[in-house]
């Protein structure tokens, strides 16, 4: 695997790459990115990954400071997958100077559920996503569905700036007990990790009743909310959502994702089912 640390160096090889799928992370890297990349490498001749840490996307009280760098070990994850490129770029390489352009999503897309609790944060995912996008120049971008509303915000800015790029989604990996796997999962204490599957579960007894007929979908949401807090939990949202665009349903033979964040001690977790 070659490690490119600048966009010349990069945009050299991708030039005899062949078809490229592409893996844009921040590093940090669990099974479910590895998912992702093996996944890649069914739609290409090359896997091309990089790893960077986004300023844009962290709001004034999240620490990018603080998120977990663990180059080395990530490194040897991405190449024993079969990465044939890594992008490692510095923040100088990518931000040569201020970010004055930025790519603004949908507000009715963006600013709802995780935008609402994280404002600005898909407009810093949407611009430096769209900036890898024309250094890398992939014929397929692969991301995880256990960001939902990331997927969803990246799959519509390319569909609607008719970038030529196929988006991949990958499915959600989660641990034997049913917790999605998250760089996040790290910062649990014991008890608090014995604890989470909760999340998962209530999601799940969510999509079972609405697959089974359910239509009172605030119900099943209060009802859930007031089982995780009565566990400790501090949710954000748990709502019942389309798919296509997670506003709320509006008929019944819709496509639809239950989608959930909630604090469990000093952690923030995210999850999701496709109903």
């Amino acid at each position: 695997m070659q490690v490119h640390t600048t966009i010349a160096s990069l945009r050299a090889a991708r030039a005899h790459a062949g078809r490229v799928a592409f893996v844009p992370t921040m590093g940090n890297l669990h099974d479910g990115h590895i998912a992702l990349v093996r996944e890649a490498a069914r739609h290409a001749d090359t896997v091309i990954a990089s790893i960077f840490v986004n300023r844009l996307q962290f709001g004034p009280r999240e620490d990018f400071d603080k998120y977990p760098r663990t180059f080395e070990a990530d490194r040897e994850k991405l190449a024993a997958a079969g990465v044939a490129h890594l992008f490692a770029p510095t923040e100088a390489a990518m931000y040569p100077q201020p970010q004055s352009y930025h790519v603004d999503p949908d507000p009715g897309q963006a600013s709802i559920l995780e935008g609402a609790c994280r404002p600005g944060h898909f407009r810093g995912v949407a611009t430096v996503v769209l900036k890898l996008f024309n250094i890398v120049e992939p014929e397929a971008a692969l991301f995880g569905k256990k960001d939902y509303q990331q997927f969803m915000v990246l799959r519509n800015m390319a569909r609607e700036l008719a970038l030529p790029i196929e988006i991949i989604a990958g499915e959600t990996v989660r641990a034997a007990d049913g917790l999605a796997l998250s760089s996040r999962n790290g910062y649990l204490t014991a008890s608090e990790r014995a604890e989470a599957p909760r999340l998962y579960r209530q999601l799940a007894a969510i999509a079972a009743a609405v697959r089974q007929g359910a239509r009172d979908h605030a119900g099943l949401e209060a009802a859930a909310i007031a089982e995780l807090e009565r566990h400790g939990w501090r949710p954000d949202y748990l709502s019942v959502r389309r798919r296509a665009d997670l506003q709320a349903p509006r008929q019944p033979d819709e496509t639809l994702v239950v989608l959930a964040a909630a604090r469990l001690g000093t952690t923030r977790l995210i999850d999701n089912i496709e109903i």
